[in-house]
């Protein structure tokens, strides 16, 4: 009886860990969450808010959004974003483009990651879509 209770146990607590790593949400999903947390308050994914509309600025150059008034630094910086130059921008922006206007810095590095793999799938994704 006792293999039995054993393997039952085992069975149940290899169960639970499915469960509790299914609920877990990974890459891009986990992306969204932190994006919604961290940068919905001043990025909208298709609107300008206190700053330009964020979906498909993977791949894009530096203020390429039309109708967004741009720091000077941010009109003459000729860098694309990708997740180097993402990075590095949520990291510190001043070190990528000096005289931009955007104060906020992402020290965690996974949370970084997260928000530019979100970012990435959104590329081709038209507006609408999350």
């Amino acid at each position: 009886m006792r293999n039995e209770q054993r393997l039952l146990g085992l069975g149940c607590a290899a169960a639970f860990a499915t469960i509790l790593f299914a609920a877990e949400p990974s890459g891009a999903d986990r992306g969204r969450e932190i994006y919604e947390k961290r940068c919905a308050g001043c990025h909208s994914l298709d609107r300008a808010k206190v700053g330009p509309p964020l979906r498909g600025v993977f791949g894009r150059r530096a203020a390429a959004e039309s109708g967004f008034p741009y720091s000077e630094g941010l009109k003459k910086a000729r860098v694309m974003w990708d997740a180097a130059t993402l990075d590095r921008w949520l990291t510190d922006p001043d070190s990528v483009i000096p005289d931009n206007d955007m104060s906020f810095r992402l020290d965690q590095a996974a949370e970084r990651a997260a928000i530019i793999e979100y970012l990435k799938q959104l590329a081709n994704k038209p507006a609408g879509g999350r």
